[in-house]
């Protein structure tokens, strides 16, 4: 049981990004489908879970080359899609960067998602068991699958209300967490 629950917050600590960013493409979407809400999130808890276990299972192969950029890459992804919605909230256009394109879904989830990475090198490091591992990568998907609705669905009410204010202030979110990314500093 305290492996569980072990699993379960670690799950939580990785997956508030992933919330962050749903929240705040929820903003911008137009409409949630049952079906394009579940799409997005079942991309998001497969690259957070698989981003975890490749940690795991090849961490020793390129734990140099990840310490050195994984940040770079975290801040470059989120100020990508960030910076597009603040664009767009400018513009003024309908159809805004958000969760709707698949290329814009996986670079959020593996622009979250890359702290994952890093978690499943150090489960490596520690010699942590396969079955732990594995454990800890469902409790991953799991709750990274159902906060991303979460976070969907949420931020579609905000932005039914606030409309492209709210699709600003989400665009900044996401600049803000890629700066703590690169930075560390919130």
């Amino acid at each position: 049981m305290r492996e569980v629950i072990l699993a379960l917050l670690l799950a939580l600590s990785l997956c508030a990004d992933c919330f962050a960013v749903s929240l705040c493409s929820g903003v911008t979407m137009k409409s949630t489908r049952r079906r394009q809400v579940l799409m997005v999130a079942l991309v998001f808890g497969l690259v957070q879970a698989g981003l975890l276990l490749a940690g795991y299972f090849f961490g020793d192969l390129f734990v140099g080359y990840i310490e050195k950029f994984a940040h770079w890459i975290g801040f470059l992804l989120l100020l990508y899609v960030g910076g597009s919605m603040i664009l767009e909230a400018i513009k003024g256009k309908e159809e805004a960067r958000d969760l709707n394109g698949i290329r814009n879904i996986i670079v959020a989830s593996v622009a979250t998602s890359i702290d994952a990475l890093a978690v499943g090198i150090s489960l490596s490091m520690d010699l942590e068991p396969v079955r732990s591992a594995l454990l800890k990568g469902a409790a991953v998907f799991i709750v990274t699958f159902l906060t991303v609705v979460a976070g969907i669905l949420g931020g579609r009410r905000v932005g039914t209300r606030f409309g492209r204010r709210a699709e600003f202030a989400g665009g900044c979110v996401l600049i803000l967490l890629g700066l703590n990314i690169l930075l560390g500093v919130f």
